[in-house]
């Protein structure tokens, strides 16, 4: 039995993209002698549906999707995941289930292990399986199993029930798993080890099948695998990629063993890079829009965003917006001037000084007798988005926000000013990471100054500005946030780490204080294992740790 891998970007709730995308690679997989062709969970809806799942007109045109494939394919055995409806009357009204589609034929498969963390909610809408059986087809028993169904696995278990060790009393040949496994940036090691420790278990070969692509904050990385049955990876497709896999019946017999794995994980940030340029893409591409528009500071951040977005959308179609005030030095718009002639994107500049002038005369009233403070920078900064969004509205760009994950963290931005904007592009990248991504831009070619990766980073919103001024070094703060957000310590345990108890007891106050702003937030594109969002669900006015 030859074996093709469909690795593809869906798009949710788009039926006849999906649907045609499928028979397209199904025709072109069986032109290439395969026996069976396998796409990813819920391919047919795209991943995560979400709420979508409970209309009813959602889950029928799933199901009229996977009999048009059938019917489109009779001659060719197609394995892709679909919601279908739970018939037995007790518990939640769908499964996740993994489709064989035959001759015109359908049958379900349904997953068994929901998960219900981070970024996950499938037993929200899901039943999970109650019973197990294998899928036989060209003289081979095959354990058809569903992202999560292969997870519970190793010392710790998070379920009680383990689907492989009920299938492997049926005396499987092979693994098939079909998946949407999100992307953060140790993802793929930690997924290809899982797998791996299946096969070292189960003794049998494994064909992995995830999705690639971004639906919204999510990112699907692909990197589909197939493993030989001595846990080595035979082959694998791209990250980031479409593409198609054929695996010949040598794997799957154990004769074309080799013992060296071939997939290539690349670095972090290479990792985090090419997520991120998929990211702005897919959103722009699955929306509908063409053009972005970025606030330039001369800085870090806005530097990185532009260039990502250049790489997504096209230096033609990334207009840079330059907003000096009387507190931005010249070598910041020097600099930022610099990168949008570096890349050859348009730009243009309005200075923010008169404006700024006006609301302070405006104000002049009713802030007689007060000093220069906080309000006159957040001024600053809410005229520089009520500029960004005229923009947007009058000529059709989306705002790409430009804030970090540490100044998210602590609060460090404006309300409906700098924390504008359509969609996140750092927002889960501490402040030491980006400064990693700009280095790794320039590593061919100068493409961001070199003065805005090496200056002390400021707000420039008073005179001698310092973001040092206020915050821990970004060395020492990041590794705190880190510890904190992604590892869950509390503030003993980071004390016991060797952080200062004053600064640890002022930047988690600043985290929880904070949360109200990154409810308000743009959607923010996921690289770690814990970014802000729809991972992290935080009470707004919580007393723990305040």
């Amino acid at each position: 039995m030859n074996i093709a891998l469909a690795q593809l970007n869906y798009h949710i709730g788009n039926f006849e993209d999906n649907t045609n995308k499928i028979v397209r690679y199904a025709k072109e997989a069986a032109g290439r002698g395969a026996d069976l062709v396998v796409f990813a969970e819920l391919a047919l809806s795209g991943y995560p549906p979400r709420d979508f799942l409970e209309f009813d007109d959602f889950t029928d045109r799933c199901l009229q999707s996977a009999k048009t494939i059938a019917q489109a394919c009779p001659e060719t055995a197609i394995i892709a995941g679909s919601p279908v409806r739970n018939n037995s009357g007790k518990g939640k009204p769908l499964h996740n289930a993994a489709l064989f589609m035959y001759g015109g034929e359908i049958r379900e498969f349904h997953k068994a292990l929901l998960p219900n963390y981070d970024v996950f909610d499938e037993y929200r809408y899901f039943e999970p399986a109650s019973r197990f059986q294998l899928l036989e087809w060209k003289g081979k028993k095959i354990a058809l199993t569903v992202c999560e169904d292969l997870w519970n696995i190793g010392n710790d278990p998070l379920y009680k029930l383990n689907p492989m060790d009920e299938l492997m009393v049926l005396g499987p040949d092979i693994m098939i798993n079909i998946a949407a496994s999100p992307f953060h940036y140790g993802q793929a090691v930690a997924r290809r080890e899982v797998l791996r420790q299946n096969v070292h278990k189960y003794g049998i070969p494994l064909v992995y099948v995830n999705h690639v692509g971004a639906q919204t904050e999510l990112l699907f990385d692909g990197g589909s695998m197939v493993f030989n049955n001595q846990g080595f990876v035979h082959d694998a497709l791209p990250f980031f990629e479409e593409g198609l896999l054929m695996v010949d019946d040598s794997v799957l017999n154990g004769t074309g063993a080799g013992k060296t794995d071939h997939q290539h994980i690349p670095e972090k940030t290479a990792l985090i890079h090419d997520a991120l340029v998929m990211g702005i893409k897919n959103y722009f591409g699955k929306l509908g829009f063409g053009k972005a528009i970025v606030g330039l500071s001369g800085g870090i951040d806005s530097a990185v965003t532009m260039v990502l977005a250049a790489r997504a959308l096209g230096s033609g179609n990334v207009y840079g917006l330059l907003m000096p005030s009387q507190f931005s030095s010249e070598h910041s718009v020097e600099d930022a001037g610099k990168l949008a002639q570096n890349l050859g994107s348009p730009h243009a500049t309005i200075a923010i000084k008169d404006i700024y002038e006006a609301f302070e005369a405006g104000l002049g009233e009713v802030f007689a007798g007060t000093n220069f403070g906080l309000t006159e920078e957040n001024i600053q900064a809410r005229i520089r988005g009520t500029l960004l969004m005229a923009m947007t509205n009058k000529f059709g760009f989306i705002l790409l926000n430009t804030s970090n994950k540490s100044e998210a963290a602590v609060g460090y931005g404006t309300l409906y000013g700098d924390m504008n904007g359509g969609l996140s592009v750092l927002g889960d990248l501490y402040k030491t990471e980006v400064y990693d991504l700009a280095r790794y831009i320039n590593k061919d070619q100068e493409v961001i100054p070199t003065n805005s990766i090496i200056k002390p980073p400021s707000a420039e919103l008073r005179p001698g500005q310092l973001d040092s001024d206020s915050l821990p070094d970004y060395e020492v703060l990041d590794k705190l946030l880190f510890q904190y957000i992604e590892n869950r310590k509390g503030p003993r345990e980071l004390i016991d780490m060797g952080f200062e108890e004053d600064m640890v007891r002022k930047v988690l106050r600043l985290v929880n204080t904070n949360e109200y702003k990154r409810y308000q937030t743009p959607p923010i594109l996921r690289v770690s294992s814990k970014a802000f969002g729809m991972g992290r669900r935080m009470p707004i006015v919580g007393k723990y740790l305040s």
